[in-house]
């Protein structure tokens, strides 16, 4: 392989990356830094990822600011500084571009340059992209750095494009004019609609039902949520948070999801009522994922154990929820409490109880059509001025589908994954050599805290190409029975949780897309502890699963 400082052939690499958000970024560093020539397209302006695309009101962390951010550069973790302990995208936006900037990572990214296709060259051993303005680039390595969540999906609904009013995708949501926020979207006085009500419509809703004239929340299924009781940094506690990083990772390395938050390594069955009654408030009244990474060991894997916990979670909707009707119709009856994921929330559910907020129940009059003047229900027409879709996302494997990947004898990745994806470590796949998705199906980092996950994926994946280099070795691809394992190895970790029993896109299911009505797991459900011990177990026996050569 070429080192970077050589004058490298035209559109030719080392390595090109697919993707300048979290993960795109911190490979191209590492790489560059070791001496490899490297290129990254991105789609976008900017970089930024999934902070840069979803710009939506409300749209902020999750996970704690302090524990999201990159560990590996202490001068980075120093010289920056939260405001918040669950920061807004645009703080996230200007974090990423910070980090941009002290890397200086932009000279080696194209960006407005989306990736139409990637087709494998065996004799040649090389991966040639094409964009969609048909220039191309090739590399014997080609790193796809899309994220888990990043290609929008619109819903299956007749008249979608029919709509005459103002119309947004939280995916896909215009830019502020100070090139972080979003767009500013007047609602005063307007009749507003969200259609959705998973992670992404729960911010929305709540943000937007502040100055909406009326605000029509279009619900075809509850999500259980929790409240995020966010809240800013003060001098102090800024102080405190820079003095424990090393304490702060050491926890996300240890935990179930890389959050700030491990499980109690007792049963919910196994203590008294009042002593779990307790427990559960005390997770409730606290920031954060505790509720749902926090909690009992066996909540998301015994049923009794997670009935106990969604009838605490129902009765504080209740009792949040003025109206009786309508705290029913937010309570999920279909699945149990974190068997989806969980959204986060800062007065959702007493958005309901304002005047300007109507719950449509699409349970009870589905949606017929989308029509120019707003949607029409089996049981009215709303008309609107505004309608946002919180549709979410073709995940996991949507924006790899979206790219025309071709691999050895021609073959299709999407159609070999049409029935479930098959993967090595959920990096590679047999038949793509040389191809790795650092955060693919299968993979640690899709159940997980993302950038403490990235690390080590970017981290292990950098380890195994300079091992290739160093060995004079051009050629990775898993051997069948690795790649059979694994999948298998997949698919026991979920069954041994509750997961399977939720509609959701854990289970790679979506209304919106054809052919997505068959639930096979995405994610990988062992947590980030044993993924990233057998990631290591793999190096250290000299990577025995892959063909090298």
């Amino acid at each position: 392989m070429a080192e970077a400082n050589k004058q490298s052939q035209a559109g030719q690499f080392d390595v090109v990356i697919i993707g300048a958000g979290i993960s795109g970024m911190y490979q191209l560093y590492r790489l560059r830094e070791l001496g490899f020539s490297v290129q990254v397209y991105e789609a976008g302006t900017g970089v930024g990822g999934t902070w840069y695309w979803n710009r939506y009101p409300g749209c902020r962390f999750d996970s704690e600011s302090y524990s999201y951010g990159y560990s590996f550069s202490d001068e980075i973790l120093q010289e920056w500084e939260w405001s918040e302990h669950f920061a807004a995208q645009p703080e996230t936006l200007r974090y990423l571009n910070f980090v941009a900037d002290k890397l200086d990572v932009r000279k080696n990214i194209q960006f407005n340059s989306r990736v139409r296709s990637a087709r494998y060259d065996e004799a040649a051993n090389l991966w040639t992209i094409e964009l969609e303005d048909g220039s191309e680039a090739s590399a014997p390595i080609l790193v796809s750095a899309t994220g888990p969540l990043s290609a929008p999906q619109m819903p299956a609904i007749e008249g979608v494009d029919s709509y005459q009013g103002e119309a947004y995708h939280t995916g896909l949501w215009p830019h502020g004019e100070d090139g972080f926020s979003g767009k500013q979207v007047d609602y005063a006085n307007k009749r507003v609609g969200v259609l959705g009500t998973g992670a992404t419509g729960v911010q929305v809703i709540q943000e937007v039902a502040k100055t909406a004239g009326e605000l029509f929340v279009f619900q075809r299924r509850p999500n259980w949520c929790a409240p995020l009781h966010n809240s800013e940094i003060d001098p102090k506690t800024q102080t405190e948070i820079k003095r424990s990083y090393p304490e702060i990772f050491k926890i996300c390395h240890e935990s179930f999801g890389a959050f700030m938050h491990k499980m109690d390594e007792r049963s919910a069955l196994e203590v008294s009522d009042e002593d779990r009654e307790a427990f559960f408030e005390k997770l409730y009244a606290e920031p954060g994922f505790g509720i749902w990474l926090g909690n009992f060991s066996d909540i998301l894997s015994d049923q009794k154990a997670n009935d106990l916990i969604s009838e605490f979670i129902a009765r504080k909707i209740r009792e949040r929820v003025k109206d009786p009707a309508i705290a029913e119709k937010l309570i999920p009856k279909d699945h149990g409490f974190g068997i989806r994921r969980v959204p986060m929330e800062t007065h959702y559910y007493e958005a309901y109880n304002q005047d300007n907020v109507t719950l449509v129940d699409l349970q009870e009059s589905p949606i017929e059509r989308i029509t120019p003047a707003g949607i029409k229900t089996t049981d009215k027409e709303y008309e609107l001025d505004v309608l946002i879709y919180a549709t979410g996302f073709d995940a996991v494997m949507g924006a790899l589908n979206r790219i025309d990947i071709t691999g050895i004898g021609g073959q299709k990745l999407k159609d070999k994954w049409a029935s479930g994806p098959k993967t090595f470590l959920g990096m590679q796949t047999v038949g793509f050599p040389n191809l790795f998705t650092l955060v693919g199906p299968h993979n640690g980092s899709t159940f997980c805290n993302i950038p403490r996950c990235i690390e080590q994926n970017v981290d292990w994946l950098t380890g195994l190409i300079t091992y290739m280099r160093d060995h004079k070795l051009a050629h990775s691809e898993p051997s069948p029975d690795a790649e059979a394992q694994w999948t298998k190895h997949v698919a026991e970790t979920a069954e041994a949780t509750l997961f399977p029993t939720a509609n959701s896109w854990f289970m790679g299911l979506n209304d919106n897309i054809p052919g997505r009505d068959k639930p096979v797991f995405m994610l990988y459900a062992g947590g980030m502890p044993k993924y990233r011990e057998k990631c290591q177990e793999v190096a250290d026996k000299g990577y025995r699963e892959l063909n090298l050569e």
